[in-house]
């Protein structure tokens, strides 16, 4: 199975898109029929998990399912999306972009504030409103020292990111299975370095799948910290793949959850297919999407 973060490296070298496998257009597109949706849920996918097509393909297979929102995409690749209609709903930085080398770290605070700086503008004038940022590993680092860290870091770019209109969102993650050593692996961590920066340009990106594994709840901590999250991922538990009846969270529970808070932000689906053909990982999109249109 691949992770973001092996995926990161690959587009290091080069665009997501540039990579990927072409699929006909017409013959993708053409099989794919386009449910109403009720849109109570700003629908999303992300790029990475629907590497197999290149950017233009899932363009059109999101425009044909019925949304028009793909997270984590570079400044680069934001002339794609555009031409489609689609907007950006989670954007990176056009620098370095480490899930393990974040904020954590006083050594990391120059090349980030000028990746940040400069990307925040960008994102505004693209008319985009996310900014993704990550905590970094531990490496040994207690977590109180890496809070402080991360919010001494992180307040040298909020008063641009108040001016331009800009949230940036630290990712929480799984330490457990997928990002071992990662610090900003739990909801009560995330919210008080929210306190602690105190703006309201800073939130989190909660990763439904990364706390149902690190620490469950997840229902009850939407309600209690929805203030603090800015934006939502998703994926099965156990394996990280399809949301359907496979996996043990109930996701229309979920998003009702969600949406009881007056949320408006995106939900992004980032499940890894299972399926090994190309027509059943995008059914399986088109499902997820169903399941989550509540």
């Amino acid at each position: 199975m691949q992770t973001r973060r092996e995926m990161l490296k690959k587009m290091a070298a080069g665009s997501l898109a540039a990579g990927a496998a072409a699929l006909p257009l017409t013959g993708l597109a053409g099989e794919i029929t386009a449910d109403k949706l009720k849109n109570n849920i700003h629908h999303s996918v992300c790029a990475w998990t629907y590497k197999f097509l290149t950017l233009e393909e899932l363009c059109v297979v999101v425009k044909k399912i019925g949304f028009s929102a793909i997270d984590l995409l570079n400044p680069s690749e934001w002339p794609v999306v555009q031409k489609h209609g689609i907007t950006c709903s989670m954007c990176y930085t056009a620098g370095k972009i480490s899930l393990t080398e974040g904020w954590n770290r006083k050594e990391n605070h120059g090349w980030l504030i000028k990746d940040f700086t400069e990307a925040i503008p960008l994102v505004a004038k693209a008319g985009y409103k996310n900014l993704i940022c990550f905590s970094g590993n531990r490496n040994g680092m207690d977590d109180e020292t890496g809070m402080k860290n991360c919010a001494d870091g992180l307040k040298q770019i909020m008063s641009l990111a108040e001016k331009e209109g800009v949230t940036v969102q630290m990712e929480l993650f799984n330490s457990k299975v997928n990002h071992k050593d990662y610090m900003a692996d739990k909801s009560a961590w995330g919210v008080a370095l929210c306190k602690m920066i105190g703006s309201p340009n800073f939130k989190l990106l909660y990763d439904i799948y990364h706390m149902q594994v690190n620490e469950g709840d997840v229902i009850r901590t939407i309600r209690e910290y929805h203030a603090y999250f800015g934006h939502y991922h998703t994926a099965g538990v156990p394996g990280r793949n399809e949301i359907d009846e496979r996996q043990e969270l109930y996701y229309p529970a979920i998003m009702k959850a969600i949406l009881s808070t007056g949320y408006q932000g995106f939900v992004a689906q980032e499940f890894i297919p299972s399926d090994k053909e190309p027509k059943e990982k995008i059914a399986a999109l088109k499902k997820a999407v169903r399941i989550c249109d509540v």
